[in-house]
C-alpha cells in the first residue's frame, strides 16, 4: 500500500498549570506540529513533533520548516511496508531535527499497524500489558509541592516525580517534606536537569537513601559520561541518562563497558522516533540496562507512540509518559486508557487514536 498525501500543521495546546525545571526556567505554553500521513487505501496516520533540542538548533521554527509539504514529497508513492527503508532515508536526511523526523516516524507507524488493522505494539512485538506512570511536579516551594503531590495522590498516581537541581539542601528538604506527608507506597523519583555536579549528586544520593527515592534523571551536563562512568556502582546504577542520551550512537558510548548508568531514559523526540528508539532499547537490553520511557508536553498521538514502544521491549521498568496530562485540550481521544495512574494501550488498530470532531 502507497503513501498518498503527507501533510503538517501546527497545534496549541496551551498548558493546565505552568511548570519550571532546573536547565530551561519556567514554561507556561506548548505547541506541538502534527503530522498526517494518507494512504491510497483512505487510512490516515497520525504523528506529532514536539521539539527537545531547542540549543542545538531545532526550534520551532526549523521543525515547521522540515515539515512542511514540499519537504515531505519524497514520501509520496513509497510503499508502507517498507517502513524501514524509509526511517533509515529519514534519518539520513533529518539527524539534525530528531523531533521534526519523530513526527513524520510516529505517523508511518500508525499508518502501517492501521493497514495491518492490529494494535502497534502487537505489531512491534507486546511484552507488557499495563504500567505505572509518574506524573511530575516542576521546581516548586515545598507547601506547593505537597499540595500538588496530595492531589495527584487523590487521583490514584503512585509516583511521583519531582524536578530538582536548583540546590541539593532544598531538594532534599522538600523531598523529606513531601515523603513525611504522603504515604509511604508513593514512589518519588527526581530529575535533576543537569543540576548537580559529583559532590552533589553523592550528597543528594547519600541524604535521600531513606526516602524511598527511585533514581535521579541526568544529574550532570549532558556532555559528562566519562564523569557517571568513574562513579561507583552504587551511584550510577541510579542514573537515568536523559540529555546524554540523544540517539544511537550515545547508547552504544554509554552502554560501553563499565556502564555510565543503570537506565536509559528514551523520548521519542528526542531519539526521532520509534525505529531509532528501538534500537536505542536493544543496545540498552543487551547492556542489562533498564528503559524508563519519557515525554515531552506532547498530544496524545505521541504519548500513545512512546507506550507503544515501551510495552514492546523486555526491558521496559518504568514510564514517565504523563505529558498530555499538562495540555489544556487535544485534538484526539483514544490512544491509552489510564486509571489509577496505571497506563494500558487500547485494543484498536494503530495507536488508537481518533481525531475530535
Amino acid at each position: 500500500m502507497r503513501i498518498k498525501s503527507v501533510k503538517s500543521w501546527r497545534e496549541n495546546f496551551g498548558l493546565l498549570r505552568p511548570y519550571a525545571i532546573a536547565s530551561k526556567g519556567t514554561t507556561y505554553d506548548v505547541s506541538n506540529i502534527i503530522v498526517e500521513i494518507s494512504l491510497e487505501n483512505g487510512l490516515k496516520g497520525l504523528g506529532a513533533s514536539a521539539p527537545t533540542k531547542i540549543d542545538e538548533g531545532e526550534t520551532f521554527a526549523k521543525c515547521e520548516t522540515v515539515l512542511n509539504e514540499f519537504n515531505l514529497e519524497f514520501l509520496v508513492g513509497r510503499e508502507i511496508e517498507a517502513i524501514n527503508e524509509i526511517s533509515k532515508d529519514l534519518r539520513n536526511q533529518m539527524f539534525m531535527t530528531p523531533a521534526a523526523r519523530a513526527g513524520i516516524d510516529i505517523a508511518l507507524y500508525d499508518a502501517l499497524a492501521l493497514h495491518k488493522n492490529v494494535p502497534l505494539v502487537d505489531l512491534l512485538g507486546r511484552q507488557h500489558e499495563a504500567l505505572p506512570t509518574s506524573i511530575t511536579i516542576g521546581i516548586k516551594s515545598i507547601e506547593e509541592s505537597v499540595e500538588e503531590a496530595h492531589e495527584y495522590a487523590k487521583r490514584g498516581f503512585k509516583i511521583i516525580k519531582l524536578k530538582t537541581g536548583a540546590s541539593v539542601e532544598e531538594d532534599v528538604a522538600r523531598i523529606s517534606k513531601l515523603r513525611e506527608s504522603i504515604d509511604q507506597s508513593i514512589a518519588i523519583r527526581v530529575d535533576a536537569n543537569q543540576g548537580y555536579d559529583t559532590n552533589d549528586y553523592k550528597k543528594f544520593i547519600k541524604s535521600t537513601r531513606e526516602l524511598n527515592v527511585e533514581f535521579v534523571e541526568q544529574p550532570f551536563p549532558k556532555k559528562n559520561i566519562d564523569q557517571m562512568r568513574s562513579l561507583e556502582e552504587q551511584y550510577k546504577s541510579h542514573i537515568a541518562a536523559d540529555e546524554s542520551l540523544q540517539n544511537e550512537e550515545d547508547a552504544a558510548l554509554i552502554a560501553k563497558p563499565p556502564r555510565a548508568c543503570g537506565i536509559f531514559n528514551i523520548k521519542l523526540m528526542k531519539s526521532g522516533g520509534i525505529y531509532s528508539a528501538m534500537k536505542i532499547a536493544a543496545i540498552a537490553n543487551k547492556a542489562n540496562i533498564n528503559l524508563m520511557w519519557g515525554c515531552m508536553d506532547e498530544s496524545r498521538i505521541s504519548i500513545a507512540a512512546g507506550l507503544h514502544a515501551a510495552f514492546s521491549c523486555p526491558n521496559t521498568k518504568y514510564i514517565d509518559l504523563d505529558g498530555s496530562l499538562d495540555l489544556a485540550r487535544d485534538l484526539v481521544s483514544g490512544g491509552f486508557e489510564i486509571k489509577d495512574g496505571i497506563m494500558r494501550t487500547l485494543n484498536a488498530p494503530g495507536l488508537g487514536v481518533q481525531m475530535l470532531s
